[in-house]
């Protein structure tokens, strides 16, 4: 064989391999080579509000990197990735909302993982002085209003919603009903006495000054939450070292702190 034959078969059998990997689809961008430090943005469910900036401190101590969160409804959230929003990592209340991103082409696939199951509570502040200890207490005349996230894009006010439905009050609770566009307003209008009790996310439930009682988890769909890195992430590569952060040995324990049964642990669903 001459050299240009051989040149030529070199040529021939590299676009062979370009054309092969081509054809197995879009995966996770190659870490840049610049070591130098990025800013991720966190799209997070407000129950998350509390616990998340804790290991968002730890994750930038260790990296060098930067972390700032967008908390808000988890459907709204979704809406807004849908949309395009540069998100580099979204972190659900709902597993659903994260699989329906992923049906439709939004996030890397290899991304998504559980990273805790939330559980729900009666909340009110320490000034409230009834005497709330489950749900049906909630039709007593001395509790005028009562917050629940709104079901129609909160997952906690879904699961609020099923728990209540399942108690048999739902119905008869509707006059004294307020909605709150997530779940970190929905305890802030029982913190401020505009209502007189909130159920509220047990994760923002535990370190405030209020009185609380958990809500049985099997009168609702378990809360498992899922995060995952979508696919207009300006930064994919940290997006995806902070996500394995949260679910590692330094995140899972202050996820348990704050309510959070989390993958692994033999309570899980």
């Amino acid at each position: 064989m001459n050299r240009l034959s051989w040149f030529l078969g070199l040529a021939v059998l590299g676009l062979l391999m370009a054309v092969g990997l081509s054809a197995l689809g879009p995966s996770l961008p190659e870490a840049e080579s610049s070591s130098a430090s990025v800013t991720i943005t966190v799209s997070a469910a407000s129950d998350l509000k509390d616990v998340f900036p804790k290991i968002g401190q730890l994750w930038e101590q260790e990296t060098g990197h930067q972390v700032v969160f967008n908390f808000g409804s988890t459907g709204q959230l979704a809406r807004q990735i849908a949309r395009g929003a540069p998100v580099d990592l979204f972190a659900a209340a709902n597993r659903q909302f994260v699989e329906e991103l992923d049906e439709n082409g939004l996030v890397f696939p290899e991304t998504k993982a559980l990273y805790g199951v939330g559980r729900i509570t009666l909340w009110q502040r320490e000034e409230g002085s009834l005497e709330i200890n489950q749900l049906e207490d909630l039709l007593k005349p001395e509790v005028q209003r009562v917050a629940i996230a709104n079901p129609n894009h909160a997952p906690y006010g879904t699961a609020a919603r099923e728990a209540l439905q399942r108690a048999g009050i739902w119905e008869e609770l509707q006059p004294k009903l307020i909605l709150g566009e997530n779940i970190s307003q929905t305890q802030q209008y029982a913190m401020t006495g505009n209502v007189d009790v909130a159920i509220a996310a047990l994760s923002i439930s535990v370190e405030k000054p209020g009185d609380w009682v958990l809500i049985p988890d099997g009168l609702h769909t378990p809360l498992e939450q899922m995060l995952a890195v979508p696919k207009n992430a300006p930064h994919p590569q940290e997006a995806k070292q902070f996500a394995t952060f949260i679910n590692g040995e330094q995140g899972r324990p202050l996820m348990e702190k704050y309510g959070f049964v989390v993958p692994d642990s033999p309570a899980m669903p």
